[in-house]
């Protein structure tokens, strides 16, 4: 019979953290006596995190006395106490290899069901003193479980565990927990697993990309990065010939870019993305940009369409100095800003030169004469601003659902409203609500920060799901350091001070006209990073979420210690590697 050991409780706390303030609740202390236990967590506890924990599905973490003499042993410890492993329940009995996803356990006076296994989480790591916990926890095949409450009431240490249903498919909470992170996903597996009712809806969603995906994520895992894109076609940067220079608006003018020896190239997919290596001052260091393609995807050529903006060192290069029949060096095509498998109607959102990708989507959309309902919504500032409206406008004929708005927020007497643009005024949130989108919808946003942040939340607001909403970002992408107390950071800069003599390779961020030299002292490339406020994405900073995963344009690395399921190709786990020559990282 398994037994209730602990009750472990703990509201968040700020907690000082590599020169930062992280919000956790991961700390948790014993209590005596009973606690009732709520839907949403228990009595006197809480979680710091919403977006990782907590939430009706994971009310409750559970973990085993077994595994904390596991660990024991493995990491020679002896300091261990109810908690350490930021759980709710300590608990005798209910293995991750024995415990499946949809059991029902009666503990006292409640009744809760397993759904999930626990989220690989570098707070973990924190309370552990030891920052590869997250990434052994699932190494190791213990990482613990989540409860949802199904009937609230008192528990208290001590307490016998009654088991009151099997789970459907009888899959454990080792085996789901190892079919996300681990490499191989088979496809019957990924089909038991989402026949099981109880499944939380995160991992749920996860499993389905993985199901989606069939074995044409050419090596990404779809289940943690949300996308399955082929490798990049070529490594690092090649030579392509300016074919073709075109005026697209007042301030926006395209480039066509074809092989040097007029072979087709590669074929990209709509959304994405390459990067140009410049050197517009003779000795000092290149300067790379990222620019959208904007023509069809299947094209024998690139166009990539530039806003030229006063101060900008890329866009004037090109337009000042760059000639039909000169030669750039470019990248291959990269990005997840793509339109994925799916019949739901379509918004494609812009604002200015953020249009790029998302005409490529309607490129796509017209070329298959797609039968779904598409809405374009672009916002400019005038007709002389507008970019590709011709173009637009003739590829929505080729739709039979298309829906065309177009704002203009400073219209010119020579604009004609009904027909070059629908409604004066700036794209906003009120403009969206009247067109009366579908809450199933998939939309694609791209345009400036501030433009993206209002259209998501707007499109929130009208019932569309998160997991729904695309954005596109151009410059350096937003960061997600989950817990941490945001503040205001500088912008992108060498490092203050070096750990250590930095005689390594050179580290270039593309994205945020950034070089440094690597130190070893650093420890990692997200170390770097971070040294230089270059804004980035991780979340367990040990080599399991992939949430750090990113695109390298040029070089190779080491890792160190090396990740559960490796990335894809072409891009690099910035939380465990190092590099061994110089590198170029799209961050």
């Amino acid at each position: 019979m398994a037994t209730l050991i602990a009750v472990n409780v703990g509201m968040p706390a700020d907690v000082s953290w590599k020169g930062r303030t992280t919000h956790t609740g991961i700390w948790k202390r014993s209590v005596t006596g009973s606690r009732m236990v709520r839907r949403l967590n228990l009595e006197g506890d809480g979680q710091g995190d919403l977006g990782g924990h907590g939430g009706p599905n994971r009310a409750v973490l559970v973990y085993q006395l077994d595994s904390y003499r596991h660990w024991q042993e493995y990491l020679k410890r002896d300091d261990f106490v109810h908690g350490q492993f930021g759980e709710n329940f300590t608990v005798d009995g209910l293995p991750d290899d024995e415990v499946c996803i949809g059991d029902q356990y009666r503990i006292g006076d409640a009744l809760f069901e397993v759904t999930q296994p626990r989220v690989t989480c570098y707070r973990v790591g924190l309370r552990m003193d030891e920052p590869q916990m997250p990434a052994l926890l699932v190494s190791h095949g213990r990482p613990g479980f989540y409860f949802k409450v199904l009937s609230e009431g008192l528990v208290q240490a001590g307490d016998e565990i009654t088991k009151t249903l099997h789970g459907p498919e009888g899959m454990t909470v080792q085996e789901i927990d190892a079919l996300l992170y681990k490499p191989g996903h088979p496809r019957p597996q990924l089909e038991r697993a989402l026949r099981i009712p109880a499944l939380s809806p995160g991992w749920r969603g996860s499993i389905q990309s993985l199901l989606e995906d069939d074995g044409g994520g050419h090596g990404v895992n779809s289940g943690l990065t949300g996308a399955a894109v082929p490798p990049p076609a070529w490594p690092g940067f090649r030579s392509l010939a300016v074919t073709d220079i075109t005026p697209e608006s007042s301030s926006v003018f395209s480039l066509g870019l074809g092989s040097e020896d007029g072979t087709p190239l590669p074929p990209a997919l709509p959304g994405q993305f390459i990067s140009v290596r410049m050197q517009p001052v003779p000795l000092d260091p290149p300067v790379i940009r990222s620019y959208s393609l904007s023509a069809a995807p299947g094209a024998a050529e690139y166009r990539i369409s530039v806003k030229q903006e006063p101060q900008g060192v890329g866009s004037s290069y090109l337009h000042q100095h760059v000639a039909v029949h000169d030669s750039l060096e470019v990248a291959a095509p990269r990005g997840s800003f793509i339109l994925t498998k799916s019949t739901r109607p379509l918004a494609l959102i812009s604002a200015g030169v953020g249009v790029t990708p998302v005409l490529a989507m309607l490129h796509s959309l017209a070329a298959k004469g797609d039968p779904r309902a598409v809405w374009w919504v672009h916002g400019a500032r005038d007709g002389s601003e507008h970019p590709f409206a011709e173009e637009a406008r003739a590829l929505l004929e080729r739709l039979p659902a298309s829906h065309q708005h177009v704002t203009y927020s400073r219209p010119r007497e020579a604009d004609i409203l009904g027909s070059d643009y629908q409604s004066a005024g700036r794209l906003s949130p009120q403009v969206l609500a009247d067109l009366q989108l579908p809450p199933e919808a998939e939309a694609y946003v791209c345009g400036p920060t501030v433009f993206m942040d209002s259209m998501t939340k707007a499109l929130a607001d009208l019932g569309l799901d998160a997991s729904r909403v695309h954005t596109e970002a151009f410059g350096s992408a937003g960061s997600i350091n989950p817990g941490v107390k945001q503040t205001d950071r500088p912008a992108p800069h060498l490092p203050d001070k070096h750990p250590g003599s930095p005689t390594g390779p050179s580290v270039s961020f593309a994205r945020s006209s950034i070089t440094a030299p690597w130190s070893p002292g650093y420890g990692s490339l997200l170390d770097l990073a971070e040294a230089c406020d270059v804004p980035v994405k991780w979340s367990c900073r040990s080599g399991v979420c992939h949430t750090c995963e990113s695109s390298l344009l040029q070089g190779q690395v080491a890792y160190s210690p090396d990740p559960i399921d490796p990335p894809q190709t072409g891009n690099v786990l910035i939380c465990c590697s190092q590099p061994d020559v110089d590198i170029v990282l799209d961050l």
